[in-house]
Protein backbone atom coordinates (compact mmCIF):
# COMPACT_ATOMS: atom_id res chain seq x y z
CA UNK A 1 0.00 0.00 0.00
CA UNK A 2 1.68 3.19 -0.91
CA UNK A 3 0.94 6.16 0.35
CA UNK A 4 2.37 10.85 -0.27
CA UNK A 5 1.97 13.30 1.58
CA UNK A 6 1.64 17.16 0.56
CA UNK A 7 4.20 19.72 1.70
CA UNK A 8 3.65 23.61 1.55
CA UNK A 9 6.33 24.90 -0.77
CA UNK A 10 7.33 27.86 1.79
CA UNK A 11 7.60 25.32 4.61
CA UNK A 12 9.89 22.88 2.08
CA UNK A 13 12.02 26.26 1.34
CA UNK A 14 12.27 27.26 5.20
CA UNK A 15 13.50 23.46 6.07
CA UNK A 16 15.97 23.66 3.40
CA UNK A 17 16.90 26.56 4.56
CA UNK A 18 17.93 25.50 7.96
CA UNK A 19 19.66 22.81 7.01
CA UNK A 20 21.53 24.75 4.99
CA UNK A 21 22.39 27.16 7.94
CA UNK A 22 23.30 24.09 10.35
CA UNK A 23 25.56 23.29 7.64
CA UNK A 24 27.04 26.61 7.24
CA UNK A 25 27.64 26.97 11.55
CA UNK A 26 29.38 23.63 11.76
CA UNK A 27 31.83 24.75 9.01
CA UNK A 28 32.24 28.11 10.91
CA UNK A 29 32.77 26.06 14.56
CA UNK A 30 35.35 23.80 12.25
CA UNK A 31 37.39 26.49 11.23
CA UNK A 32 37.14 28.62 14.47
CA UNK A 33 38.33 25.29 16.64
CA UNK A 34 41.09 24.80 14.38
CA UNK A 35 42.63 28.54 14.50
CA UNK A 36 42.23 28.57 18.22
CA UNK A 37 43.63 25.15 18.00
CA UNK A 38 46.53 26.35 16.12
CA UNK A 39 46.73 29.63 18.63
CA UNK A 40 46.91 27.68 21.62
CA UNK A 41 49.22 25.15 20.23
CA UNK A 42 52.07 27.66 20.59
CA UNK A 43 51.23 28.50 24.00
CA UNK A 44 50.59 24.60 25.33
CA UNK A 45 53.05 25.05 28.20
CA UNK A 46 51.96 28.28 29.61
CA UNK A 47 48.56 26.86 29.23
CA UNK A 48 49.86 23.68 31.10
CA UNK A 49 51.46 26.30 33.96
CA UNK A 50 48.19 28.34 34.44
CA UNK A 51 46.22 25.04 34.92
CA UNK A 52 48.27 23.85 37.35
CA UNK A 53 48.27 27.11 39.18
CA UNK A 54 45.15 27.40 39.12
CA UNK A 55 44.79 23.64 40.84
CA UNK A 56 47.77 24.98 43.42
CA UNK A 57 45.27 28.26 43.98
CA UNK A 58 42.42 26.24 44.61
CA UNK A 59 44.08 23.95 47.13
CA UNK A 60 45.38 26.82 49.66
CA UNK A 61 42.00 28.58 48.99
CA UNK A 62 40.42 25.40 50.39
CA UNK A 63 43.31 25.09 53.15
CA UNK A 64 42.27 28.43 53.74
CA UNK A 65 38.57 28.52 54.02
CA UNK A 66 38.91 25.26 55.96
CA UNK A 67 41.09 27.12 58.81
CA UNK A 68 38.95 29.96 58.99
CA UNK A 69 36.04 27.98 59.62
CA UNK A 70 37.21 25.52 62.11
CA UNK A 71 39.36 28.37 63.93
CA UNK A 72 43.30 26.76 62.99
CA UNK A 73 46.34 28.45 62.06
CA UNK A 74 49.62 28.02 59.87
CA UNK A 75 53.00 27.66 60.76
CA UNK A 76 55.06 27.96 57.68
CA UNK A 77 58.83 26.31 58.04
CA UNK A 78 61.48 28.34 59.46
CA UNK A 79 65.01 28.15 58.86
CA UNK A 80 67.18 25.74 60.96
CA UNK A 81 65.58 22.79 62.82
CA UNK A 82 63.65 24.91 65.95
CA UNK A 83 61.03 23.29 67.27
CA UNK A 84 58.55 24.83 69.33
CA UNK A 85 54.90 24.12 69.79
CA UNK A 86 52.71 26.53 71.72
CA UNK A 87 49.10 24.86 72.65
CA UNK A 88 49.13 21.98 69.68
CA UNK A 89 46.56 20.07 69.75
CA UNK A 90 46.79 16.76 67.36
CA UNK A 91 44.76 16.55 64.34
CA UNK A 92 43.56 13.15 64.97
CA UNK A 93 42.32 13.18 68.83
CA UNK A 94 38.68 14.89 69.32
CA UNK A 95 39.16 16.20 72.51
CA UNK A 96 42.86 16.54 72.94
CA UNK A 97 44.89 18.09 75.57
CA UNK A 98 46.75 20.95 73.95
CA UNK A 99 50.83 20.52 74.47
CA UNK A 100 53.60 23.24 74.69
CA UNK A 101 57.39 22.09 74.35
CA UNK A 102 60.21 23.78 73.33
CA UNK A 103 62.46 21.18 71.55
CA UNK A 104 65.51 23.23 70.97
CA UNK A 105 68.29 20.66 71.39
CA UNK A 106 69.15 17.59 69.13
CA UNK A 107 67.40 14.81 70.83
CA UNK A 108 63.89 14.78 73.14
CA UNK A 109 63.88 11.43 75.11
CA UNK A 110 60.51 11.46 77.08
CA UNK A 111 60.65 8.58 79.78
CA UNK A 112 57.51 8.17 82.93
CA UNK A 113 54.30 6.50 83.40
CA UNK A 114 52.33 3.75 81.25
CA UNK A 115 49.74 5.74 79.26
CA UNK A 116 50.81 9.35 80.50
CA UNK A 117 51.15 9.86 76.59
CA UNK A 118 54.48 9.32 75.87
CA UNK A 119 53.59 8.09 72.10
CA UNK A 120 50.82 10.58 71.52
CA UNK A 121 53.70 13.64 72.32
CA UNK A 122 55.86 11.80 70.00
CA UNK A 123 53.35 12.01 67.24
CA UNK A 124 52.14 15.65 68.38
CA UNK A 125 55.68 16.24 67.36
CA UNK A 126 55.99 14.42 63.82
CA UNK A 127 52.79 15.32 63.06
CA UNK A 128 53.10 19.47 63.58
CA UNK A 129 56.41 18.97 61.59
CA UNK A 130 54.59 17.40 58.34
CA UNK A 131 51.43 19.84 58.81
CA UNK A 132 54.09 22.99 58.60
CA UNK A 133 55.81 21.32 56.14
CA UNK A 134 52.91 20.97 53.52
CA UNK A 135 51.36 23.87 54.33
CA UNK A 136 48.59 22.41 56.05
CA UNK A 137 46.20 23.96 58.94
CA UNK A 138 46.25 23.16 62.27
CA UNK A 139 45.06 23.84 65.89
CA UNK A 140 48.64 25.74 67.78
CA UNK A 141 49.22 29.31 68.49
CA UNK A 142 51.07 30.30 65.23
CA UNK A 143 52.31 33.47 67.24
CA UNK A 144 54.58 32.09 69.94
CA UNK A 145 55.36 28.34 67.68
CA UNK A 146 58.14 27.68 65.64
CA UNK A 147 58.41 24.63 63.19
CA UNK A 148 61.86 24.09 61.99
CA UNK A 149 62.16 23.02 58.35
CA UNK A 150 63.18 19.43 57.38
CA UNK A 151 63.09 17.03 54.00
CA UNK A 152 61.84 13.82 55.22
CA UNK A 153 59.98 13.20 58.46
CA UNK A 154 60.96 9.36 59.24
CA UNK A 155 58.67 7.33 62.09
CA UNK A 156 59.66 4.29 63.83
CA UNK A 157 56.68 3.28 65.64
CA UNK A 158 55.07 -0.03 64.92
CA UNK A 159 56.52 -3.58 66.17
CA UNK A 160 58.06 -4.32 62.54
CA UNK A 161 58.16 -8.37 62.90
CA UNK A 162 57.65 -10.07 59.75
CA UNK A 163 57.16 -14.02 59.83
CA UNK A 164 56.85 -14.60 55.74
CA UNK A 165 60.44 -12.58 55.80
CA UNK A 166 62.06 -14.42 58.81
CA UNK A 167 62.17 -11.06 60.23
CA UNK A 168 62.31 -10.22 64.30
CA UNK A 169 60.96 -7.05 66.18
CA UNK A 170 64.44 -6.51 66.72
CA UNK A 171 65.82 -7.45 62.91
CA UNK A 172 63.26 -4.72 61.94
CA UNK A 173 64.17 -2.31 64.10
CA UNK A 174 67.57 -2.81 62.48
CA UNK A 175 66.49 -2.70 59.78
CA UNK A 176 64.85 0.48 59.95
CA UNK A 177 67.77 2.54 61.43
CA UNK A 178 70.40 1.37 59.34
CA UNK A 179 68.44 3.61 56.67
CA UNK A 180 68.98 6.28 58.79
CA UNK A 181 72.29 6.88 58.16
CA UNK A 182 72.59 8.52 55.05
CA UNK A 183 69.59 11.03 55.68
CA UNK A 184 70.22 14.84 56.85
CA UNK A 185 68.12 17.42 57.85
CA UNK A 186 65.41 14.66 59.30
CA UNK A 187 63.25 14.24 61.72
CA UNK A 188 62.81 10.82 63.44
CA UNK A 189 60.55 9.55 65.76
CA UNK A 190 61.36 5.90 67.57
CA UNK A 191 58.75 4.77 70.23
CA UNK A 192 59.97 2.42 72.70
CA UNK A 193 63.52 2.17 71.21
CA UNK A 194 64.45 -0.41 73.28
CA UNK A 195 61.82 -2.87 71.84
CA UNK A 196 62.20 -6.67 70.86
CA UNK A 197 65.85 -7.08 72.90
CA UNK A 198 68.18 -7.42 76.16
CA UNK A 199 67.67 -4.19 77.55
CA UNK A 200 70.79 -3.48 78.57
CA UNK A 201 72.63 -4.94 75.37
CA UNK A 202 70.00 -2.30 73.53
CA UNK A 203 70.99 0.47 76.16
CA UNK A 204 74.63 0.75 74.66
CA UNK A 205 73.84 -0.22 71.19
CA UNK A 206 71.19 2.80 71.13
CA UNK A 207 73.38 5.22 72.89
CA UNK A 208 76.62 4.66 69.78
CA UNK A 209 73.54 4.90 67.20
CA UNK A 210 72.10 7.83 68.92
CA UNK A 211 75.41 9.71 68.88
CA UNK A 212 76.47 9.19 64.90
CA UNK A 213 72.86 10.69 64.42
CA UNK A 214 73.21 13.90 66.31
CA UNK A 215 76.46 14.22 64.43
CA UNK A 216 74.47 14.37 60.89
CA UNK A 217 72.99 16.69 62.61
CA UNK A 218 69.23 14.75 62.87
CA UNK A 219 66.50 15.83 64.99
CA UNK A 220 65.39 12.72 67.28
CA UNK A 221 62.44 12.14 69.70
CA UNK A 222 62.61 8.94 72.00
CA UNK A 223 60.38 7.17 74.24
CA UNK A 224 61.56 4.60 76.67
CA UNK A 225 61.01 3.20 79.76
CA UNK A 226 65.06 2.06 80.00
CA UNK A 227 66.29 3.90 82.67
CA UNK A 228 70.01 3.07 81.27
CA UNK A 229 70.28 4.14 78.21
CA UNK A 230 68.21 7.63 79.45
CA UNK A 231 70.94 7.57 82.00
CA UNK A 232 73.82 7.18 78.99
CA UNK A 233 72.51 10.10 77.34
CA UNK A 234 71.45 12.13 79.90
CA UNK A 235 75.39 14.16 80.30
CA UNK A 236 74.89 14.34 76.46
CA UNK A 237 75.05 18.24 76.15
CA UNK A 238 72.15 18.10 72.67
CA UNK A 239 70.17 15.29 74.84
CA UNK A 240 67.34 16.96 76.64
CA UNK A 241 64.98 14.38 79.33
CA UNK A 242 61.15 14.69 79.47
CA UNK A 243 59.34 12.58 82.54
CA UNK A 244 55.36 12.35 82.02
CA UNK A 245 53.99 12.89 85.13
CA UNK A 246 51.87 10.56 87.62
CA UNK A 247 49.80 11.80 90.56
CA UNK A 248 50.23 9.40 93.37
CA UNK A 249 47.35 10.93 94.92
CA UNK A 250 44.94 10.23 92.88
CA UNK A 251 46.88 7.27 91.17
CA UNK A 252 46.29 8.63 87.24
CA UNK A 253 48.86 10.06 84.55
CA UNK A 254 48.40 13.85 84.14
CA UNK A 255 48.73 13.97 81.01
CA UNK A 256 51.74 16.80 81.58
CA UNK A 257 55.89 16.39 81.21
CA UNK A 258 58.60 17.32 83.30
CA UNK A 259 61.48 18.82 81.64
CA UNK A 260 65.06 17.66 83.01
CA UNK A 261 64.64 14.59 84.67
CA UNK A 262 63.79 10.52 83.81
CA UNK A 263 61.00 9.39 85.23
CA UNK A 264 59.23 6.15 86.68
CA UNK A 265 57.44 3.57 84.90
CA UNK A 266 54.84 3.06 87.61
CA UNK A 267 54.53 -0.36 86.02
CA UNK A 268 52.51 -2.02 89.22
CA UNK A 269 50.47 0.92 89.63
CA UNK A 270 49.16 0.84 86.06
CA UNK A 271 48.51 -3.00 86.37
CA UNK A 272 46.39 -2.53 89.62
CA UNK A 273 44.73 0.18 87.56
CA UNK A 274 44.06 -2.19 84.79
CA UNK A 275 42.66 -5.24 86.97
CA UNK A 276 45.83 -7.72 88.09
CA UNK A 277 45.35 -8.38 91.19
CA UNK A 278 47.06 -6.98 94.43
CA UNK A 279 48.38 -10.17 95.79
CA UNK A 280 49.96 -10.60 92.25
CA UNK A 281 51.48 -7.30 92.19
CA UNK A 282 52.89 -7.67 95.43
CA UNK A 283 54.45 -10.49 94.99
CA UNK A 284 56.09 -9.14 92.01
CA UNK A 285 57.02 -5.91 94.10
CA UNK A 286 59.47 -8.19 96.20
CA UNK A 287 60.90 -9.68 93.24
CA UNK A 288 61.91 -6.56 91.95
CA UNK A 289 63.30 -5.62 94.87
CA UNK A 290 64.37 -2.93 97.85
CA UNK A 291 67.22 -1.50 96.03
CA UNK A 292 65.45 -0.65 92.53
CA UNK A 293 62.46 0.35 94.90
CA UNK A 294 65.13 2.90 96.72
CA UNK A 295 65.58 4.47 93.04
CA UNK A 296 62.39 4.50 92.08
CA UNK A 297 61.75 6.51 95.08
CA UNK A 298 64.67 8.87 94.95
CA UNK A 299 63.57 9.49 91.08
CA UNK A 300 59.68 10.19 92.46
CA UNK A 301 61.35 12.84 95.10
CA UNK A 302 63.15 14.62 92.43
CA UNK A 303 60.03 14.42 90.29
CA UNK A 304 58.08 16.30 93.30
CA UNK A 305 60.78 18.57 94.22
CA UNK A 306 61.32 19.75 90.23
CA UNK A 307 57.36 20.27 90.25
CA UNK A 308 57.77 22.31 93.79
CA UNK A 309 60.38 24.44 92.11
CA UNK A 310 58.21 25.00 88.74
CA UNK A 311 54.72 26.29 91.14
CA UNK A 312 57.07 28.23 93.17
CA UNK A 313 58.23 29.56 89.89
CA UNK A 314 55.35 30.25 88.42
CA UNK A 315 53.99 32.13 91.42
CA UNK A 316 56.91 34.39 91.44
CA UNK A 317 56.94 34.76 87.53
CA UNK A 318 52.81 35.84 88.02
CA UNK A 319 54.01 38.39 91.11
CA UNK A 320 56.94 39.71 89.07
CA UNK A 321 54.30 40.25 85.84
CA UNK A 322 52.42 42.29 88.63
CA UNK A 323 54.88 44.07 89.38
CA UNK A 324 55.83 44.92 86.19
CA UNK A 325 52.55 46.16 85.34
CA UNK A 326 52.36 48.46 88.12
CA UNK A 327 55.75 49.81 87.04
CA UNK A 328 54.64 50.09 83.95
CA UNK A 329 51.26 51.94 85.13
CA UNK A 330 53.42 54.55 87.68
CA UNK A 331 55.66 55.10 84.23
CA UNK A 332 52.86 56.36 82.30
CA UNK A 333 51.02 58.05 85.52
CA UNK A 334 54.46 59.96 85.80
CA UNK A 335 54.86 60.76 82.46
CA UNK A 336 50.94 62.43 82.92
CA UNK A 337 52.00 64.46 86.08
CA UNK A 338 55.19 65.36 83.91
CA UNK A 339 53.43 66.75 81.02
CA UNK A 340 51.20 68.55 83.05
CA UNK A 341 53.79 70.41 85.28
CA UNK A 342 56.02 71.21 82.19
CA UNK A 343 52.92 72.94 80.99
CA UNK A 344 51.64 74.76 84.62
CA UNK A 345 55.13 75.99 84.97
CA UNK A 346 55.77 77.18 80.97
CA UNK A 347 52.33 79.48 82.02
CA UNK A 348 53.69 80.85 85.14
CA UNK A 349 57.09 81.19 84.00
CA UNK A 350 55.85 83.56 81.29
CA UNK A 351 53.97 85.15 84.45
CA UNK A 352 56.78 85.20 86.29
CA UNK A 353 58.74 86.71 83.90
CA UNK A 354 55.93 89.72 83.59
CA UNK A 355 56.33 90.27 87.26
CA UNK A 356 60.14 90.93 86.71
CA UNK A 357 58.78 93.41 84.02
CA UNK A 358 55.86 95.02 86.22
CA UNK A 359 59.21 95.06 89.11
CA UNK A 360 61.26 96.89 86.80
CA UNK A 361 58.69 99.71 86.27
CA UNK A 362 58.39 99.85 89.76
CA UNK A 363 62.26 100.92 90.12
CA UNK A 364 61.97 103.23 87.53
CA UNK A 365 58.31 104.79 88.55
CA UNK A 366 58.28 108.59 90.28
CA UNK A 367 54.96 107.71 91.24
CA UNK A 368 55.48 106.21 95.11
CA UNK A 369 51.60 104.67 94.76
CA UNK A 370 51.87 103.42 91.45
CA UNK A 371 55.38 101.50 92.62
CA UNK A 372 53.56 99.79 95.18
CA UNK A 373 50.95 99.12 92.88
CA UNK A 374 53.00 97.78 90.49
CA UNK A 375 55.17 95.97 93.36
CA UNK A 376 52.25 94.34 94.89
CA UNK A 377 51.28 93.10 91.47
CA UNK A 378 54.80 91.57 90.91
CA UNK A 379 54.50 90.20 94.29
CA UNK A 380 51.36 88.42 93.50
CA UNK A 381 52.66 87.47 90.13
CA UNK A 382 55.71 85.87 92.28
CA UNK A 383 53.86 83.84 94.31
CA UNK A 384 51.74 81.90 91.93
CA UNK A 385 54.57 80.95 90.06
CA UNK A 386 56.42 79.25 93.55
CA UNK A 387 53.83 77.33 93.80
CA UNK A 388 54.50 75.29 90.56
CA UNK A 389 58.13 75.46 91.21
CA UNK A 390 59.86 71.92 91.54
CA UNK A 391 62.41 71.66 94.65
CA UNK A 392 65.55 69.95 93.77
CA UNK A 393 68.73 69.52 95.23
CA UNK A 394 70.46 72.71 95.57
CA UNK A 395 73.53 73.23 93.42
CA UNK A 396 76.82 74.04 95.12
CA UNK A 397 76.72 77.67 94.72
CA UNK A 398 78.23 79.88 97.24
CA UNK A 399 78.22 83.90 97.56
CA UNK A 400 79.86 85.76 94.59
CA UNK A 401 79.35 82.90 91.87
CA UNK A 402 78.11 84.22 88.93
CA UNK A 403 75.17 82.40 87.68
CA UNK A 404 72.16 82.28 85.13
CA UNK A 405 68.51 82.75 86.20
CA UNK A 406 66.37 82.04 82.74
CA UNK A 407 67.92 84.43 80.36
CA UNK A 408 69.28 86.70 82.64
CA UNK A 409 72.63 86.67 84.07
CA UNK A 410 73.75 88.00 87.75
CA UNK A 411 76.16 87.29 90.68
CA UNK A 412 74.90 85.67 93.82
CA UNK A 413 74.80 88.29 96.75
CA UNK A 414 73.92 85.75 99.66
CA UNK A 415 72.32 82.72 100.61
CA UNK A 416 70.23 81.47 103.07
CA UNK A 417 69.01 77.91 102.91
CA UNK A 418 67.79 76.91 100.20
CA UNK A 419 67.40 80.71 98.84
CA UNK A 420 70.01 83.12 97.38
CA UNK A 421 70.20 86.78 97.27
CA UNK A 422 70.88 87.80 93.25
CA UNK A 423 71.30 90.97 91.43
CA UNK A 424 70.57 90.40 87.83
CA UNK A 425 70.28 93.37 85.60
CA UNK A 426 70.37 95.91 88.57
CA UNK A 427 67.54 94.13 90.35
CA UNK A 428 67.95 92.23 93.72
CA UNK A 429 65.88 88.85 93.84
CA UNK A 430 65.36 86.22 96.03
CA UNK A 431 65.32 83.16 94.36
CA UNK A 432 65.72 79.35 94.63
CA UNK A 433 68.87 78.02 94.73
CA UNK A 434 68.12 74.97 92.46
CA UNK A 435 66.60 77.44 89.61
CA UNK A 436 70.23 78.78 89.07
CA UNK A 437 73.58 77.93 86.49
CA UNK A 438 76.57 78.51 86.62
CA UNK A 439 77.33 80.98 84.04
CA UNK A 440 81.43 81.64 82.87
CA UNK A 441 80.99 85.44 81.85
CA UNK A 442 81.11 88.82 83.96
CA UNK A 443 77.03 90.32 84.26
CA UNK A 444 76.67 93.07 83.25
CA UNK A 445 75.47 95.28 86.67
CA UNK A 446 73.30 98.64 86.58
CA UNK A 447 73.58 101.05 89.25
CA UNK A 448 71.17 103.09 90.17
CA UNK A 449 71.35 105.55 93.65
CA UNK A 450 68.58 103.03 95.46
CA UNK A 451 67.23 102.64 98.88
CA UNK A 452 65.19 100.57 101.01
CA UNK A 453 61.89 102.05 102.05
CA UNK A 454 60.71 101.16 105.60
CA UNK A 455 57.04 101.71 104.44
CA UNK A 456 56.86 98.60 101.99
CA UNK A 457 58.89 95.39 104.15
CA UNK A 458 56.79 92.78 102.13
CA UNK A 459 57.46 93.68 99.03
CA UNK A 460 61.64 94.02 99.33
CA UNK A 461 61.78 90.58 101.83
CA UNK A 462 59.70 89.00 98.68
CA UNK A 463 62.11 90.37 96.54
CA UNK A 464 64.54 92.09 97.55
CA UNK A 465 63.79 95.38 95.94
CA UNK A 466 64.61 98.61 96.38
CA UNK A 467 62.62 101.36 94.21
CA UNK A 468 63.88 104.92 93.65
CA UNK A 469 63.63 108.10 96.03
CA UNK A 470 63.76 111.11 95.54
CA UNK A 471 66.84 113.14 96.57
Amino acid sequence: MAFFYVVPEALSKLVSRESELLDKKEELVYTYAKQISSLFSKQLKFLSFVNKEFDRFDAYYARVSYAREKDMDFVLPSKGNALKLENFAHPALLHPKPISIDFSKQVLMITGVNAGGKTMLLKSILSAAILSKYLLPMRIDAKYSTIGSFKEVFAILDDPQNVKNDISTFAGRMSEFSKLFGKKATLLGVDEIELGTDADEAANLFKVMIEKLIDKEMKIVITTHHKRLASLLATHPEVELLAAIYDEKTERPTYSFLKGTIGKSYAFETALRYGIPQTLVAEARVLYGEDKEKLNDLIQKNIDLELKMRQTSEALEAKLHEVEKLKLSLKEEKERVKDEFELAYSKMAKEFQEAIGEAKKAIKSTDTKESHRLLNKANQLHQETKKVIPEHKAEPLVVGDRIKYGSSKGVIKSIKKEEAMIECDGISLRVPLSKLKRSGNQPKVKHAGVSISKETPSASMIFGFAWAQSR
